[in-house]
C-alpha cells in the first residue's frame, strides 16, 4: 500500500478521465503526457505496467474488460510530469481499438509475448492502426516473458528493424528492464509533445496562436 502512495497511483475508467487535454498543462501547471500499450491479449501489458508502478507482481488478475489508465507523476530532468498509461484491459481481443485510445497520444509501447509467436507477427497489425491514427509518435517494442524463454534474447527480429524501433528484452515477473522501458518511452513522449510532428497536432497548435 505505501508502494501504492508512494508512486501516486490512480486507476480510473476511460469515461471519467476523458476530460484531460493532454495539449494542455494540469492545472498545477504540470506537463501531462499520454502513452498508450498496445498487443495482443495476455502478453503481459497490465503486468509490466504494475511492475513498473508499484513494483509489485500479481500472477493472477482477473480482466477488467474496461479500458484503464494508470496516473503516475514523475520528475524527468527536475520538471514534474503527469503520465498516463492506456492499457487496454481486454478490448485487444477485437483485434481494432477506437480512435479515442490513440488521441492525442505522445508515444507507443508495443508488447509480445517471448512465448507465443502469433503475438510477434500481430504487431504489423497492431503498429499498422496506429500509424492510421498517430503517423509520428516514437513507438518502443517490448519483448516480454523472457524470463520464461531466456533464448529469445539472442535473437533478432525483423518488425523493429524494418521500421526502426527500439526494442527491449523485459519481464514483468522478474523486473527486467521494465524500468528503462518506460523511463525511455515517457522521455521520447516528453520530448515529441514539445516537438509535435503529426500533422493534427500541428493544425492543433496553429489554431490555438490564431
Amino acid at each position: 500500500m505505501a508502494a501504492q502512495q508512494n508512486n501516486e497511483e490512480i486507476r480510473d475508467s476511460l469515461g471519467e478521465k476523458a476530460e484531460l487535454d493532454y495539449d494542455e498543462k494540469t492545472k498545477a501547471g504540470e506537463l501531462a503526457v499520454k502513452v498508450i500499450c498496445l498487443g495482443d491479449s495476455a502478453v503481459g501489458k497490465s503486468k509490466l505496467l504494475e511492475r513498473f508502478l508499484v513494483d509489485g507482481y500479481k500472477p493472477q488478475q482477473l480482466s477488467t474488460y474496461a479500458l484503464t489508465l494508470y496516473r503516475h507523476r514523475m520528475t524527468i530532468s527536475d520538471e514534474s510530469v503527469l503520465v498516463d498509461f492506456w492499457d487496454t484491459a481486454g478490448q485487444e481481443r477485437f483485434q481494432s481499438m477506437h480512435a479515442s485510445y490513440y488521441h492525442q497520444g505522445h508515444a507507443c509501447i508495443l508488447v509480445f509475448d517471448a512465448t507465443r509467436k502469433i503475438t510477434y507477427k500481430n504487431l504489423t497489425t497492431w503498429y499498422k492502426e496506429l500509424r492510421h491514427h498517430r503517423p509520428s509518435i516514437p513507438c518502443f517494442c517490448a519483448v516480454n516473458k523472457i524470463d520464461v524463454n531466456e533464448e529469445v534474447t539472442q535473437r533478432s527480429f525483423n518488425f523493429p528493424a524494418k521500421y526502426d524501433i527500439p526494442i527491449y528484452y523485459v519481464s514483468a515477473a522478474n523486473g527486467t528492464n521494465v524500468v528503462k522501458l518506460f523511463t525511455d518511452a515517457v522521455e521520447a513522449a516528453i520530448r515529441y509533445k514539445k516537438n509535435p510532428s503529426d500533422f493534427n497536432d500541428i493544425i492543433l497548435e496553429e489554431l490555438e496562436r490564431t
